[in-house]
């Protein structure tokens, strides 16, 4: 009792003990060199570090917009094929994040962002060359794969350095970073199209990934083996495997030495002297068989130094089962499908709101990315102010609890911004319809900038919290939710706009936001009960 008391003293995140203590609590696994234990600068020279390269996506994305007339032009494309382009970046984007999440469960997050950040420098390279439109868009893709490692890996990073009760705040701040990428995009390729050519872009993002993958090359993994649910697994089927094969190696010696004791019709004298001087041995054969299989049965401790060593290899790690594991809980499945809506509105209205900008406005390249630079400015501070409330909450309502937490209280922190998004959306949508002061649109990308991902960090976290071991798969299965939506929203804006404007468009947008906030409190409300049924049932098969 004791020494339980003591564990729970050290992590006050962690559940009460039960009897099951060392199976539940994989979150706070003994291991060596523990990252959550690492002083805060080192800790904040990993988020540093992890931001940075998360604004190689949204830059990606982003920057060559202002230079599609210009690239149409010279490398004689068509519109079809830009749009396939822009469509085909933001979708490989979203489901790549998938494989990179698998590679990182036996590879550790530092060879992923090395690898990651080597490819996506040398598309951009590619890129910056490139002479037709075809190898544009292959470069594009290939940049595509190479950006998309951070978007999954970097909140897991977190995750592996962090106690829940601090996830918020530093998911807030992570997740300013990369909103940072679709402001400064549009800006940063106005100004190095009109100064240089579209080539420059391609070059800036080459300079900047180059510069993040030079970072990457000092940086320490953190992740550790004995807190990740999907090497576990892995691993077990590993040893079940060389444990089937060693117990049918010791099943033909245990024949072996028992037919040397078998009496041969015809040859009975003998065969009684056989049995007088080796029944002894065959006897301890077997005894020794028997104590060599009570050592290999029961001592998890004693099997814990093998593990250790035991290296995996991309066989041994199925990347489709864990993003099973994790979609099959009603949670998840609920809370993604929220989140890629959320994620798919932000993308929608900072593409949607460059046309009108363009169009109604007669705004240039440097003006729209000006205006939308208040998008920007509100996601960024929705993140890092929507983390910190997130935690306060937490804290807060584990306090009330008893000391106890559980990962759903988080959610009740976006009740206050569920109140206020809906209605940004649609003024937002109206006020571009009524062509108003482009002041007013200033403000309402700000609102609903700031209002989304404020909800959408605390989403974010929750992801995270309810997905013990398996955050980077969880993270993963959230990118390509997102990046599905978004594809969707991408490929139908344009259309809805031209058709119903956009006072239509965000009027509809307003039914969705309703739609995800209702899910949200749908899993605020029953998340719990639907995440303890899975774990329940997931440690019966386990140990059963």
């Amino acid at each position: 009792m004791s020494s339980e008391k003591q564990d729970v003293d050290a992590h006050p995140d962690a559940h009460p003990p039960t009897n099951s203590a060392a199976v539940l609590d994989i979150e706070h696994a003994v291991v060596a060199d523990d990252p959550r234990e690492w002083s805060k600068a080192r800790k904040l020279v990993v988020v540093v570090t992890v931001s940075a390269a998360s604004m190689i996506a949204g830059l990606g994305g982003n920057i060559y917009n202002p230079s599609i007339s210009q690239i149409e032009e010279q490398l004689h494309a068509s519109s079809g094929q830009i749009s396939l382009s822009l469509s085909l970046f933001i979708l490989i984007q979203g489901g790549v994040p998938l494989i990179w999440s698998a590679l990182s469960e036996f590879w550790g997050r530092k060879r992923v962002y090395l690898l990651s950040t080597a490819l996506c420098t040398l598309g951009c390279i590619v890129a910056a060359l490139s002479k037709t439109i075809s190898v544009l868009i292959g470069m594009r893709c290939i940049q595509a794969i190479g950006s998309s490692a951070v978007i999954s890996l970097g909140a897991a990073t977190l995750a592996d350095i962090y106690e829940p009760s601090q996830r918020g705040t530093m998911m807030g701040i992570y997740y300013s970073a990369p909103l940072l990428g679709p402001s400064l995009g549009p800006i940063l390729g106005g100004v190095l199209t009109q100064g240089f050519s579209w080539r420059a872009t391609f070059w800036f993002l080459a300079i900047f990934v180059g510069t993040c993958f030079l970072l990457f090359i000092p940086f320490k993994d953190t992740f550790r083996r004995e807190r990740s649910l999907v090497y576990q697994a892995a691993l077990k089927r590993r040893l079940a495997l060389q444990s089937a094969k060693a117990s049918e190696a010791s099943s033909l010696s245990q024949v072996t030495a028992v037919s040397r004791i078998v009496p041969v019709r015809g040859e009975k004298s003998k065969t009684q002297t056989t049995v007088t001087d080796d029944a002894p041995d065959a006897i301890d054969t077997l005894a020794r068989d028997r104590d060599l299989e009570k050592q290999q049965s029961p001592i998890q401790d004693d099997m814990e130094a093998p593990l250790q060593e035991m290296k995996l290899s991309l066989a041994d790690v199925n990347p489709v089962k864990p993003i099973i594991h994790v979609l099959r809980r009603m949670n998840n499945l609920t809370i993604l499908t929220a989140s890629g809506l959320i994620f798919a509105f932000s993308y929608s209205i900072a593409y949607t709101c460059s046309r009108t900008l363009a169009n109604e406005y007669n705004y240039n390249a440097l003006q729209i990315g000006l205006i939308l630079l208040s998008f920007g400015v509100g996601s960024l501070f929705g993140s890092m102010l929507g983390g910190r409330y997130s935690d306060y909450v937490l804290r807060k309502l584990k306090a009330r609890n008893g000391g106890v937490s559980n990962a759903e209280m988080r959610l009740q922190s976006t009740l206050v911004p569920m109140l206020f998004l809906p209605p940004s959306v649609i003024a937002y949508g109206w006020v571009c319809e009524r062509h108003v002061h482009v002041a007013a649109i200033c403000v309402m990308l700000f609102l609903a900038g700031f209002l989304s991902i404020c909800i959408y960090s605390s989403t974010l976290a929750y992801i995270v919290d309810a997905n013990t071991g398996r955050s980077s798969s969880a993270v993963a299965s959230n990118s390509a939710f997102r990046g599905l939506s978004a594809f969707i929203a991408a490929e139908v804006a344009v259309p809805l706009q031209d058709s119903i404007g956009d006072g239509g468009l965000y009027s509809m947008w307003m039914g969705l936001m309703i739609l995800s906030e209702l899910l949200i409190v749908l899993v605020w409300w029953k998340g719990g009960a639907w995440r303890e049924k899975w774990e329940r049932k997931e440690r019966g098969v386990s140990q059963s």
